[in-house]
């Protein structure tokens, strides 16, 4: 059965929160840039700031202290001098990189409708 509009939620949806809970920690305004930044591969912090426009230094080492939480990401930290920390995808944090770029995919194909859609 699939989602009909108007209609109630698809039974995923009605599981008690569980997906609440999974949406509310990675649909806040920075973990899905971040996701998207390494998939290309790891990035030490300095380079994920300069990749994720906008993103202050502390909602970033918020961002990635959630998502390494969450496993779907890595910090490694380097025995050098100077320290060298780099984040990456972990497998968990891969199978997420679809839905981030079809979701991407998606805000480029709507974004003029629902520009002209806020201006009304």
């Amino acid at each position: 059965m699939g989602f009909t509009p108007g209609g109630s939620c698809p039974p995923p949806m009605n599981d008690g929160g569980a997906v609440r809970e999974v949406l509310d920690r990675i649909s806040d305004k920075w973990s899905l840039l971040v996701v998207g930044a390494l998939v290309s591969g790891p990035l030490r912090f300095g380079e994920l700031e300069k990749t994720v426009t906008g993103i202050s230094q502390r909602m970033l080492t918020l961002t990635v202290k959630h998502l390494a939480e969450d496993g779907l990401i890595s910090r490694t930290a380097y025995a050098e001098v100077p320290p060298r920390v780099e984040y990456e995808l972990t497998e968990l944090g891969k199978t997420l990189v679809p839905l981030v770029i079809a979701l991407a995919e998606w805000a480029l194909e709507h974004r003029d409708e629902i520009n002209a859609n806020r201006r009304r």
